[in-house]
């Protein structure tokens, strides 16, 4: 898995997919998210706690004062997304938190979209929810005018429990609340690995 970084409860190791490198996030992670990420196809669909317009220092601001010190807490888990032949170049960021409501969240470049990067993170990261944290289930809010996102988490299995509206960067929107179980996760994944 790579190097760890120690924080709030133990380690976050470094993730790999067949196309990505997935690092815990550091500070020095800001100067280029603040590059790629304001920008509209990046965070219309995203909960309405992201300033916009996006301050020049939001990404600096986000990191240092909020997702850095849920980290050292224990209560969250950040990755920087980059390509194995491209490794200094983060390219989006995926994240798991505990709580009832949310428990995963990411975006992607906009360059980067549309290839399956973020459907490669999702199954390495649910797989560090389930059998690393141990969570037993787990919840995401998706926007229903957000297909790209809401075809990840058909493809990774999860079903709609709920179904509520919501407020985005975009506005208030119907929003599906997905979820998959830890046993559920498990026997996907058993399914996938018989099949290959």
């Amino acid at each position: 898995m790579g190097r760890l970084l120690k924080y709030g409860m133990g380690a976050i190791p470094c993730l790999e997919t067949p196309r990505l490198a997935l690092r815990p996030l550091e500070l020095r992670d800001a100067a280029q998210v603040q590059v790629l990420f304001p920008q509209w196809a990046v965070v219309r669909y995203l909960a309405n706690v992201v300033p916009w317009p996006y301050p020049e220092d939001g990404a600096l601001v986000h990191y240092r004062d909020r997702a850095l010190p849920a980290m050292a807490r224990g209560d969250e888990w950040h990755w920087s997304l980059r390509l194995k032949t491209d490794p200094e170049q983060l390219i989006g960021s995926i994240c798991l938190m505990r709580g009832e409501e949310n428990n995963r969240g990411f975006w992607l470049g906009v360059p980067w979209q549309g290839q399956g990067l973020m459907t490669e993170a999702v199954e390495v990261v649910t797989d560090y929810w389930f059998d690393v944290l141990g969570f037993p289930v787990l919840r995401v809010p998706k926007a229903i005018a957000n297909t790209a996102s809401r075809r990840i988490s058909e493809k990774s299995g999860m079903r709609v429990v709920a179904v509520e509206d919501r407020d985005y960067v975009s506005g208030r929107l119907p929003t599906e609340i997905w979820a998959i179980r830890a046993e559920e996760w498990r026997a996907r994944r058993g399914a996938l690995r018989h099949k290959r």
